[in-house]
């Protein structure tokens, strides 16, 4: 009957009820980038999204569940070719619009804590480089995470 009582206590979802209704969760912005994804119309999608408003986010293969998107800016991939005489010259890729590939940054808002081991989100720790999942209505996309903002901002 111990362990069971423990077992509760000790919950995730309830320590994370917990600490939101103890106000130990603050903002935390998280980057996800997405690159490569082939995708028919990336605009169209990077708008979709923005309007759907909110993703549902895996990590570590942990369902979170569904997080605020701020913003999804698309990325140019560039190319860099060295010349002959050691200058290096770039230029926006011409194939990412004819390929249709999704690169985009994710900007999504959530609540979660400052640790000693990094940022909690979702009862996961999550850290610069970690692989994600999100999901919205329309599209499932890997990403990493890029990014980490604890508090207001």
């Amino acid at each position: 009957m111990l362990l069971a009582a423990a077992g509760v206590i000790w919950s995730p979802k309830l320590s994370g009820a917990v600490a939101q209704a103890t106000g130990g969760l603050t903002p935390v912005t998280v980057l996800v980038d997405v690159r490569g994804v082939p995708v028919a119309d990336p605009t169209a999608l990077i708008q979709a999204a923005q309007e759907e408003g909110k993703v549902a986010i895996v990590i570590r293969n942990q369902p979170h569940g569904s997080v605020a998107i701020k913003q999804v800016l698309p990325l140019q991939r560039r190319l860099v070719a060295v010349q002959p005489n050691g200058s290096v010259v770039t230029a926006l890729d011409p194939n990412q619009a004819i390929l249709g590939s999704l690169d985009a940054r994710f900007v999504l808002q959530g609540q979660g804590r400052k640790s000693a081991g990094g940022v909690v989100f979702g009862n996961q720790t999550i850290k610069i480089g970690a692989p994600v999942e999100i999901e919205g209505e329309q599209f499932r996309v890997g990403g990493t995470v890029s990014g980490l903002q604890v508090g207001g901002g």
